[in-house]
């Protein structure tokens, strides 16, 4: 059973910074199959980054994910906040399930707040 546990998020002021960490359980999971997704209120969620390296144009230049894959954490470095990165995030992986059949993980996402 994969479980994602999300954390590190809090409120920070405009051009300020917080790191935050998934730390997955349960199953060896590479960090190339994790991601950081966001969603704010009446907003779609979101892709914000991946762990084979891609990014959301909004973020690039900004945040950068990064892992240990011995200790299946990643993690996702916030610079240069900005307003509109206001949002809950959350980890997620796709992984086997019993059947073999892949299927989605969540984390029960962090809450980001940046104030302007």
């Amino acid at each position: 059973q994969v479980q994602l546990v999300e954390s590190g998020g809090g409120v920070v002021q405009a051009g300020g910074s917080l790191r935050l960490s998934c730390v997955a359980s349960g199953s060896t999971i590479s960090i190339n199959n994790m991601a950081w997704y966001r969603q704010s209120p009446g907003k779609e969620r979101e892709l914000v980054a991946h762990g084979s390296g891609t990014y959301a144009d909004s973020v690039k230049g900004r945040f950068t994910i990064s892992g240990d894959n011995v200790q299946n954490i990643m993690y996702l470095q916030m610079n240069n906040l900005k307003p509109e990165d206001t949002a809950v995030y959350y980890c997620h992986t796709r992984a086997p399930a019993p059947s073999g059949q892949l299927r989605d993980y969540w984390g029960q996402g962090t809450q980001v707040t940046v104030s302007s």
